[in-house]
């Protein structure tokens, strides 16, 4: 499937939310390519639907925001939140819930936690998508 394919099979409205504007754009290709090693070990387990099947998405534009990964089916955002995030509790707070009012479910864990215990956040990521209402789940069962 070519990228005008996969346009197509979103509407024109949440295109438009899930790419967003150009500038938004390119500051997530920027953050791709100067990941964290955290999200690089995160990342390497969630591509490619490694993780029981789901499609996962990094960098993502939910404007007004990047996200650092979603699953769209799942409507699961996870964050990998380094020491800035340490200073900026409240913006977090504002930000995790705006994208709970869109409709995501959003998960948070610190980058040495992705680092050291690997294993126990890759449990609480499946255990939310396995709760998560969701269209995989829906046409797996077709």
């Amino acid at each position: 499937m070519d990228e005008r394919e996969s346009k197509r099979s979103l509407s024109r409205r949440e295109r438009g939310r899930v790419r967003g504007p150009d500038d938004f754009l390119g500051r997530a290709r920027d953050l791709r390519r100067q990941s964290s090693d955290a999200e690089r070990a995160l990342w390497r387990v969630l591509r490619g639907r490694r993780l029981d099947g789901y499609k996962f998405r990094r960098q993502v534009v939910i404007e007004p925001y990047i996200v650092d990964f979603v699953c769209l089916d799942a409507r699961l955002i996870i964050e990998a939140d380094g020491g800035q995030h340490a200073d900026q509790a409240a913006y977090d707070s504002r930000r995790t819930s705006a994208l709970e009012s869109m409709g995501y479910r959003v998960l948070r864990f610190w980058n040495d936690e992705i680092l050291g215990q690997l294993p126990g956040v890759l449990e609480r990521i499946g255990q939310a998508l396995r709760e998560s209402p969701s269209l995989w789940v829906d046409r797996k069962s077709n």
